[in-house]
């Protein structure tokens, strides 16, 4: 037999809308727990990457193309190979 949990502080009317996801979903409640705390993981890392990606940018374009000229510069003093940048 599974082992039984316990969660603390969840209200009548939340654990009444749990169970009705769950059934209407066609899954038993442990399993449907399981998918809601894999949905979350999914949306919490998405939305990281979505900020990350499509944010408000840290440097102007100047900047950046000014920190590609240095950058190419130290390497190439060092006897790195090339970026290909874009």
């Amino acid at each position: 037999m599974s082992e039984v949990k316990t969660i603390k502080g969840v209200d009548n009317t939340s654990w009444a809308e749990f169970k009705s996801m769950a059934a209407e979903n066609n899954k038993n409640m442990g399993d449907f727990f399981s998918d809601l705390v894999k949905f979350y993981k999914e949306r919490k890392a998405k939305k990281f990457w979505d900020d990350i990606l499509n944010g408000e940018k840290l440097l102007s374009d100047k900047d950046a193309d000014k920190i590609k000229i240095l950058v190419k510069e130290m390497r190439s003093d060092y006897g790195y190979r090339d970026i290909k940048w874009d």
